[in-house]
């Protein structure tokens, strides 16, 4: 057998299945698209995922790949076993509807025999405990002895993720030799060792699962099979695990060579040398999919391989930075399947170069102080490091929570998780109970902070809403970064730029910066220190990094309703002054696409009189079509002319002015309209006073006042469809509405009350004498508060001198009541704290006047107690 090495068997894989009609595709990236079940691709069948669900419609039915994939769930264990890895390449052929067992069994076998030259008898295949079909093609058509075929159970040979489709799977073991064996009398297929090989696996996705194990045969019937290509090559070339296969040799030797170390000579030695060769895979093809290390998410997960690797460097005693150098021979290795390598290769090494120095500046001060807690530790006889020190390590030495835990387990010590997380949180607590953190001009402090001085915008925006520019920095929230991927929100800072920034009440441009590999979507334009402009939004599509030459295209009609709604704030605070008087002063405005607001000084609420002629003003001058002209003068010019200015504003030397006509000149900064023709129409539709003096204007132009008169217009029409008239009777009906209502309430009042009154009945056998005052406690049904003090007034002209006190339960809430004549208060009687010793017994509380006092109260049962209870404290009062 030919020892073919790892770019061989790729392209031989792919070239096969390409002979059997499929399609073959480029290896999908590392980043998920749409997908937020999965951080990383894992899987040669997960960027498929759409075309087996019926999502998209894929290129053809027949399908090849060779993925690449990163699983970090046993990235603890890797380097210090040979079999665990975080990067590898997946073999796959699939189909979609198409072809299934017969056909997927069958080239199964002839690639690993006749293309490859396998040995047929060192090849056991295993199918599914009751998948008969599977066993019957291996056995009758390609010729396998039946005790060659191993039958296992669900845990082993079925695939199914939860409810959804699911299937039997078809595996394939190569025998490695006696050599790789456990050397146990029965030691065969399935066996822990690494003597029986698992090198390919069909899946065959046939049924569907309801989630409750009840399964369905399902009518399109899917392939999906994977390979290990860092597997295969182990088999091929007869090496003891992928860290031998040819070019993840090459790369382990240079390890050896940076650190003048022989592999297989130090067991210790031998962890750090895989752990460093696998990681700088992981991190090089990361890198070239536009991942970029943060503290979060795949960027974090990149981070902890980069800084695990960093680390093993050091115990190995490599001197200097050596990630870089050592990506240049994965890139070497690798570029033949995957071409972005050499792409990418100078960003790449500017990454790693990078994230090394960043880990160089504090691991070796807190690896000092990590010692010292170690030596603390032994002093008092203990085994776990606590949360609290944990976390000091963490904040400020940036030593993450694993990179703590792996060093103390080379020693046998523990970490305490729990506490770190409670000190996390502490932390995040008195961060946000804290005042905000602010830079040295006493601004918010950002991620801005960091950017050189030097990086400057040009803004080119007045005459062109698109221009190329090169990106001169890219931030995401919460650090600068070379590059921004799919997902993720920043910010993009170029050389020079057609969008607006917020400024001068003008917020700043929406659009897009986009290349053929990245799309940015730009929500929002910010100005910032020294004349940076930074395009604040998210990355749609692809990826986007620092250098690339960008094409920047300002959203068309949201720049030209805001033009619209500037260049109307101009002639708003001429009219203002026309109608007003000259005592208005801007005081303050924003313009957006939408709609326009404009404060200014005035003493008093405009009145409709007032309102109506600044808006006719307005619209005569934009149906005027007044030239809009700007012009470029010094500031002593500007004044010269009468330009209206910020009483407030600081300006630069040279000024723009922009021009109306005759009718409005300014100084301004912003965008307008060529014409006030292009306004269209102006209408006003608050305003309010917002402080001492200062009223506020909110208006709309163009597309917006149209947009206003069509709501308007249908409110009126569904206000006059609810009053069952036309819009030209709806004045009329709803005052013929509002009389009927009066009356009706007039009604309604008198029949409450004569209800009140039959409530009640003859309740004058009912009154008391206590302590030379008459006294009337009742209950009643069903009548409100209102209807209580009415009551009440008539009970206390018939008593003459006395205290009423009337309860009653409605939809089961309780109103108390309680009057005191002027009589009855001299000698002591109280309404209010009546009502307060009362009210308890029904659940609530209250109390009031001498003469007058209520309650409410949640209890209906205790209505008879209270009432019983009113002599009593009657005669408390009076004696």
């Amino acid at each position: 057998m030919k020892q073919y090495g790892v770019n061989e068997l790729r392209r031989m894989f792919l070239t096969f299945f390409e002979s059997k009609d499929h399609l073959a595709m480029k290896s999908f990236s590392l980043v998920p698209r749409n997908d937020k079940s999965l951080l990383l691709i894992n899987s040669g069948m997960a960027p498929l995922k759409p075309y087996f669900t019926g999502a998209e419609i894929p290129p053809r039915k027949r399908v090849t790949t060779c993925q690449k994939c990163i699983r970090t769930g046993d990235i603890e264990n890797v380097g210090k076993t040979a079999r665990h890895g975080t990067f590898f390449e997946m073999l796959g052929n699939f189909s979609f509807g198409d072809y299934f067992k017969r056909e997927a069994i069958s080239w199964t076998w002839e690639f690993l025999t006749q293309v490859v030259g396998l040995d047929p008898d060192r090849l056991y295949p295993s199918v599914y405990l009751e998948d008969d079909e599977a066993f019957a093609i291996w056995n009758k058509e390609i010729g396998i002895p039946a005790e060659r075929i191993f039958r296992f159970g669900k845990e082993d040979n079925f695939w199914e993720h939860g409810a959804g489709p699911c299937g039997p799977c078809s595996e394939v073991y190569y025998d490695r030799g006696e050599k790789y064996g456990c050397g146990k009398p029965d030691c065969t297929v399935g066996c822990d060792c690494d003597r029986y090989m698992e090198i390919w696996n069909d899946v065959f996705t046939q049924f569907d699962n309801d989630g409750n194990n009840h399964y369905t045969e399902l009518e399109q019937k899917n392939i999906d099979t994977g390979m290990g290509l860092e597997r295969l090559a182990s088999v091929v070339q007869d090496v003891d695990s992928i860290f031998d296969v040819d070019t993840v040799r090459a790369l382990r030797d240079k390890v050896c060579a940076f650190a003048h170390v022989e592999y297989k000579k130090d067991e210790d030695k031998d962890v750090s040398i895989r752990l460093i060769t696998d990681h700088i895979r992981s991190a090089t093809f990361m890198i070239s999919d536009g991942i970029m290390p943060t503290n979060e998410g795949r960027g974090y997960v990149l981070r902890r391989l980069i800084r695990r690797a960093a680390r093993h460097g050091r115990l190995l005693g490599v001197e200097g930075k050596f990630l870089a150098r050592l990506s240049e021979t994965v890139i070497e290795g690798s570029r033949d399947g995957y071409p972005e390598l050499e792409e990418k290769r100078d960003f790449i090494f500017k990454v790693l170069s990078q994230e090394e120095d960043k880990f160089n500046k504090t691991i070796d001060q807190g690896l000092s102080i990590l010692a010292e807690m170690e030596a603390q530790m032994e002093k008092k006889g203990q085994k776990v490091l606590s949360g609290e020190n944990t976390f000091k390590l963490y904040d400020t030495y940036g030593f993450p929570l694993d990179l703590t835990r792996e060093i103390l387990e080379e020693k046998g010590l523990e970490v305490d998780e729990a506490g770190f997380q409670t000190a996390m949180e502490e932390q995040r607590t008195k961060a946000r109970a804290a005042r905000e953190v602010t830079n040295y001009m006493g601004a918010d402090a950002t991620v801005y902070d960091e950017i050189d001085a030097a990086v400057t915008t040009e803004f080119v925006g007045y005459d062109s809403l698109s221009c190329a520019s090169k990106i001169t920095v890219l931030a995401t929230e919460t650090e600068l970064t070379q590059a921004l991927t799919e997902g993720e929100n920043g910010t993009v800072f170029v050389e020079r730029t057609p969008f607006y920034a917020t400024m001068g009440g003008q917020q700043g441009d929406t659009g897009r910066i986009y290349t053929d590999h990245g799309v940015f979507e730009v929500f929002d334009t910010i100005k910032l220190l020294g004349g940076k402009v930074g395009h604040v939004g998210r990355m749609e599509s692809g990826m986007l990094e620092t250098g690339d030459t960008v094409t920047l295209e300002v959203c068309q009609k949201g720049r030209g309703d805001t033009c619209k709604n500037h260049s109307a704030t101009h002639l708003l605070q001429k009219a203002l002054k026309t109608v007003l008087g000259g005592h208005v002063e801007q005081k303050g405005s924003l313009v957006t696409p939408e709609r326009l607001r404009f404060d200014f000084s005035h003493f008093e609420a405009m009145t409709a009189e007032e309102l109506s002629q600044v808006e006719a003003l307005v619209n005569k001058e934009i149906e005027a079509s007044l030239p809009v002209v700007t012009n470029v003068m010094s500031l002593d010019e500007a004044k010269k002319t009468g330009a209206m200015a910020l009483f407030d504003e600081k300006y630069e030397e040279k000024v723009r002015v922009v021009s109306m006509g005759d009718f409005s000149r300014e100084l301004c900064g912003g965008t307008h309209v060529e014409n006030t023709g292009v306004i269209t129409a102006f209408k006003i539709v608050s305003e309010a006073g917002i402080a001492a003096g200062v009223r506020r204007i909110e208006a709309l132009t163009g597309e917006g006042v149209f947009a206003y008169y069509r709501d308007l217009e249908q409110k009126l029409l569904e206000a006059a469809r609810v009053a069952k008239t036309t819009p030209a009777s709806l004045s009329e009906k709803i005052g013929h509405l509002l009389a009927e209502i009066r009356e009706l309430h007039s009604e309604n009042e008198a029949l409450k009350s004569r209800m009140a009154k039959d409530a009640l009945g003859d309740v004058m056998d009912q009154v008391q004498e206590i302590g030379g005052i008459k006294v009337l406690a009742s209950r009643l049904e069903g009548v409100d508060m209102n209807g209580l003090r009415e009551l009440g007034d008539q009970l206390k002209d018939k008593l003459g001198e006395g205290v009423v006190v009337l309860a009653s339960a409605v939809e089961g809430k309780v109103n108390l009541m309680a009057t005191a004549t002027e009589g009855a208060q001299k000698k002591g009687a109280h309404a209010g704290n009546l009502i307060k010793a009362i009210a308890g017994l029904v659940g609530g509380g209250g109390g009031g006047r001498p003469g007058m006092a209520q309650a409410g109260g949640k209890n209906p049962d205790g209505i008879d107690g209270a009432i019983a209870k009113v002599p009593e404290v009657v005669a408390e009062q009076v004696k």
